[in-house]
Order: structure tokens, then C-alpha cells, then sequence
């Protein structure tokens, strides 16, 4: 994946109608939901047009009743003009003019999703989709991590394994304040991952603080080809751990939910059932997430064929529950779930379901709490619109937006741990198996 956090459920829609492909149409379509302002669209209802005013702390009405076509006193009452004027005054006054048309224009669509104030939901000009689809397959060029707007700072969800940047000691969780000298303060995610992402050889400098100790730092980070291995299976044994005796423990560590980690993961389930472990390890920790089909198919392998995995919460309180579908074959084994800060969003879907159930253990740190689905909009010109349209809950119903999943048995894992490679998460997993607790 790319340097930029997926939820992705990701549902990804060519659509019929979604722009004109023409620049007049697709200016006339801005304009008109520009003019409505937030929240306001027209719908396939056939009734009479109300507007209802919502107060003066907003300035904003509100349509009811909506019909397919804009009634005449509506379309009277909003200014097309502002925006036009707007649009000449740019181009006969600002200092750098003349300004090239389609910039402006995509600069309008991506402050239209901008005004949403959603940190997941944003524009994305062609070669940032092309790009994002990358990420997806596996394959891309940069530093190798994952990066997320919160708290209205640009934070490291998690770096890949093995990439530049977990080479030059960034840590999920970190602060980025600066990328090549410039300051991230109110940076939109789309621009901060154009701006770290690059060609390989390449050298992106970032300005790091480092929330768990105070640090700020300042480091280089090459770019390289990044090659995602989202699954991979390990097995502990008395050479790793002498305390086990004569026990096996299993460990699958997913690091994302790719296109590819469904094949990848049914291969593990195979070889864990030849291995026939005592017990058995899910490494979430530093997995952003992916596709939702995937962290849903994943929790099928413990939860029963019918059984709740995850809800979407849709607007006008619409539910949709994902069932698992398969015969789970793992729910047999003793079963450890590693989280930590850059678990997210699939990660928390899996966790939270196999916590809900009793069905595993959760050791490690409170996840991310990026619990809200985004669908994938491509249009004509190549572009998209990766927009929230849900909000995930546990089968118990507990919300894992802004909340995370916290673990049934908190061990931080500090930064002298990982100078010093050392990790007690895992080696808590290790005692838990032996123990029993």
C-alpha cells in the first residue's frame, strides 16, 4: 500500500452518470452542489420542495420532499455567478497567472470533498488514482507506509516491514511536521502523499515527533520499490522459546488486506491445519487495513457459517450486516490476536469480531479506530472520489470509529524495545499459551 491509510472496504464503482464528460458538465454539476452547500442532495422522490431553514448558526436550509428536477424559484435563489466571478478574478489578478483551467477546476472538486472535513474522504486527480490503485496490487514506489490525518495532525498509522521507512526508524503513531521543509499543518492526505511519495532512488526529508518519548527528529528516507508480502507464517518452538517444552505455536502475520492476501492467508490456513499447533498467533500490529470482503473473509476461518462479522452503519440508520459464509476451521485452536496504535480499520474489523466471540485473546496496545468504510468512485477522466459512506460496528455493536479496540490485556511495546529488538507483546502471547492466562 501506499503512504496513505486504506479502509477500504474499498468498494470501487465505474459510474454511469457521475460527471458529463464534457468541462462545461462537469463545471455545471460543482456549481449546482456548490450553491446547496453541505449535505444537500436531489433525490427520486416525487413530491412538492420544502425549504426548511436550520438556524442561523449554520446559514444553511435544508431540502425535503425532493423531486428529480430543480424547481425555478431554487434555481433563481443560487448565485452561479459567485463562482464564475471567483474563477476571473483568479485568472486576471493572481500574481502567477494565467492558471491553467484544470487545475482550478480539480482544485474545486477536491475542496468540495474537503468541506466534508472527513480525513478519509477525498479527490483524487488521475495519476493519484492510478497511483492509489497501485497501492492495492501490491506494488508501488515510495518510502513504505502508511499515513493518516488525526487529531489534525498527519500521523504514521504504520511503515511496512522491511521498507525505507521502517529502515530509517519511523514508528507508528509519529507525528510527521514536516515533508522536504514544509510545514504539514492543515495538509490535505492527498497532497502530503504526493509529496512523500516518489521515484525510487529518490530522497524525501521529514521532520518526526515522536509523541511516546518527545523526540523530534529529522530524518533522510530513500525511496525504493515497494513490494507488499501481506501474509507470512511462522512457527515457535523450544529453540525460540525454551519455556514451551515440547509445544508449537503458529503465528500468521498480515500486514494488509491486498487484493492478493485472501489467496495468500487460505495457503497459511492450509499449512497451520498439516502443522496442527497448540496454539495460534494473528500479528495485526502495523496493518492499515485493506479490503473489507478480505477482513471479513479472514474472521470466517474462526466464526461460525451465519454469524454477524461486522455492521455497517449507513445514513438514515441503514444497516448492512456481513454474515460469515464459510466453515471456520481455526475456531479449534487457541488463539492469540497481536494490536497495537498502527493496527487499522480491516485489522479492527477482524480483531474486534474474534474478541466479540470470545474466540481469541487480543494482547498489545488500543488499535487505531479508523472504523468508517470509504467507496472508491472512478470517473470519466480517470480521476475518483474516495468518499465515507458508512461507519463500522463489532457484532456486539460496539463502535470502532474514534473508539479502537482495546486489547483484553494491555503490554506497550516501547522504543527501546524496538532499538533493542526486543518484544514483549509476543513474548506475553508466548506466556499466555503456557500459562494459560
Amino acid at each position: 500500500m501506499l503512504d496513505q491509510t486504506q479502509n477500504l472496504n474499498d468498494k470501487r464503482r465505474s459510474p454511469s452518470s457521475f460527471f458529463k464528460k464534457s468541462f462545461l458538465g462537469y463545471v455545471l454539476i460543482v456549481l449546482v452542489i456548490i450553491s446547496f452547500g453541505l449535505g444537500v442532495l436531489v433525490g427520486k422522490k416525487k413530491a412538492e420542495v420544502k425549504i426548511v431553514a436550520t438556524g442561523a448558526t449554520t446559514g444553511y436550509g435544508q431540502l425535503q420532499d425532493k423531486t428529480d428536477e430543480l424547481p425555478d424559484f431554487l434555481g433563481k435563489d443560487v448565485n452561479f455567478k459567485l463562482f464564475w466571478d471567483v474563477w476571473n478574478i483568479i485568472q486576471s489578478q493572481y500574481i502567477d497567472r494565467p492558471i491553467g483551467e484544470t487545475q482550478l477546476f480539480y482544485g474545486a472538486l477536491n475542496g468540495l470533498v474537503s468541506s466534508l472535513n472527513d480525513p478519509f474522504s477525498y479527490f483524487m486527480e488521475p495519476q493519484k488514482a492510478n497511483d492509489f490503485t497501485e497501492e492495492l496490487s501490491g506494488k508501488f514506489e515510495g518510502v513504505g507506509m502508511e499515513i493518516a490525518i488525526r487529531n489534525d495532525v498527519l500521523t504514521v498509522v504504520s511503515p511496512l516491514a522491511e521498507s525505507p521507512a521502517e529502515q530509517a526508524g519511523i514508528m507508528a503513531q509519529d507525528v510527521i511536521l514536516e515533508i522536504d521543509g514544509y510545514n504539514t499543518k492543515n495538509i490535505d492526505i492527498s497532497d502530503a502523499v504526493a509529496r512523500i511519495r516518489g521515484e525510487k532512488g529518490t530522497i524525501v526529508n521529514l521532520k518526526i515527533y515522536r509523541p511516546k518519548s518527545g523526540e523530534v527528529l529529522e530524518l533522510k528516507v530513500g525511496r525504493d520499490v515497494i513490494k507488499i508480502v501481506s501474509v507470512e507464517l511462522k512457527n515457535y518452538t523450544a529453540k525460540d522459546y525454551e519455556s514451551l517444552g515440547d509445544k508449537k505455536i503458529s503465528l500468521i502475520k498480515v500486514s494488509h488486506f491486498n487484493a492478493d492476501t485472501a489467496d495468500r492467508f487460505a495457503k497459511a490456513v492450509q499449512d497451520i491445519l498439516l502443522e496442527n499447533p497448540d496454539g495460534l498467533i494473528l500479528d495485526l500490529r502495523g496493518n492499515p487495513g485493506g479490503f473489507l470482503e478480505t477482513a471479513v473473509e479472514m474472521a470466517n476461518y474462526w466464526i461460525k457459517s451465519g454469524e454477524a462479522v461486522v455492521t455497517e452503519q449507513c445514513a438514515g440508520d441503514e444497516k448492512k450486516i456481513h454474515l460469515a459464509a464459510r466453515e471456520s476451521v481455526l475456531d479449534k485452536f487457541k488463539t492469540v490476536v497481536l494490536v497495537n496504535g498502527g493496527s487499522a480499520s480491516g485489522s479492527e474489523i477482524v480483531a474486534g469480531a474474534l474478541q466479540d466471540y470470545g474466540l481469541a485473546k487480543l494482547i498489545g496496545e488500543t488499535t487505531f479506530g479508523k472504523g468508517s468504510v470509504q467507496q472508491m468512485m472512478d470517473l470519466d477522466d480517470g480521476s475518483a472520489v474516495k468518499i465515507t459512506i458508512a461507519r463500522w460496528l463489532t457484532p456486539q455493536g460496539r463502535t470502532i470509529d474514534k473508539e479502537g479496540i482495546k486489547p483484553d490485556i494491555e503490554i506497550e511495546r516501547t522504543v527501546e524495545d524496538y532499538n533493542n529488538n526486543l518484544d514483549p507483546q509476543l513474548d506475553r502471547a508466548i506466556s499466555y499459551f503456557i500459562e494459560g492466562k
